[in-house]
């Protein structure tokens, strides 16, 4: 096995003698699954959730990113498990354009977002995503909250998808705007959430519809991630391809324009990617004292 750099979960740099621990753990634990032994590492390191449950889907990718990298070997997947990140979305009939809808945006309200919770709902959230998201459906990074965007004037109708996810680890426009430090970042990045799906269905041409949805997720999400994590976050964040978007609807619901991304994906540590994938990063506080709550003061 290959000598292991400096490695870091969740924004902590792990020291020699905890990866040690961690390759022993992988050797010494054969028989049992990927999942079982990213619970037994978090059991180890008490690497836990504010709510006390274990970062059990982050430390199953930082153990595969350790094992692509030659650290140690993990069990094969089980069969049928999807390799990596991404994996096949079935196709149904409930996937498809009913035709184009059009309308002024008053004409649907209200609006609102339901949360995903159900295997059906989940497979058909997947399904939407998949097949009309320019980047199509990935497993998110860590915690991550799924809705259905619905109109409930009359007959229930779904008008698209949105996700919120963990914020990326280091982006130093984000970063800077923010005015932390390392430790302060390591600290307090769980106060941050993720925009990482909007879709709109293409069917849908609704003028000022995503604008509408934004307003009405930042008055949302902050209470349901609450609920899910035991964390309030104080900053939505989202990362806009400009080669594609010019991030209108953000700055129609008052986000800020804080700069641009370096084009390196949250888990490229050894820059490969760098410059591949720049995107304009926008943000929206979601507090009064959100700097405050971000630096710890």
């Amino acid at each position: 096995m290959q000598e292991v750099s400096l490695e870091r979960f969740c924004g902590r740099t792990l020291s020699g003698d905890e990866i040690d621990q961690i390759k022993e753990i992988v050797s010494t634990c054969r028989g049992i699954s990927r999942t079982e032994l990213a619970n037994t590492v978090c059991e180890l390191f008490d690497w836990r959730r504010p709510t006390g449950r274990l970062k059990t889907v982050e430390c199953r990718q930082f153990l595969e990113h350790l094992a692509a990298k030659g650290v140690f070997d993990l069990p094969d997947r089980k069969a049928g498990r999807p390799r990596g990140v991404k994996f096949t979305v079935k196709r149904t009939d409930k996937g498809q354009s009913p035709g184009i809808i059009t309308g002024n945006v008053k004409d649907f309200f209200p609006l609102r977002l339901r949360k995903v919770t159900t295997k059906a709902q989940r497979e058909l959230w997947y399904e939407y995503v998949d097949r009309y998201h320019y980047l199509g459906y990935q497993l998110p990074f860590g915690a991550q909250l799924r809705y259905f965007i619905e109109s409930g004037n009359g007959e229930d109708l779904v008008v698209g998808c949105l996700q919120f996810s963990s914020a990326a680890w280091k982006m130093a426009a984000r970063d800077r705007w923010i005015g932390w430090s390392d430790e302060q970042r390591r600290g307090n990045l769980q106060k941050i959430v993720n925009n990482s799906r909007f879709l709109i269905f293409p069917w849908v041409k609704v003028k000022n519809l995503a604008s509408s949805v934004l307003a009405l997720a930042i008055r949302r999400v902050a209470e349901d991630w609450q609920a899910s994590y035991g964390c309030r976050p104080a900053v939505i964040e989202t990362l806009v391809d400009r080669s594609r978007f010019a991030g209108t609807c953000y700055k129609a619901a008052n986000f800020i324009y804080v700069g641009t991304t370096t084009g390196r994906g949250r888990m490229d540590r050894e820059h490969g990617c760098h410059g591949q994938s720049v995107k304009d990063i926008y943000v929206y506080p979601l507090s009064s004292r959100f700097r405050q709550e971000l630096l710890g003061l």
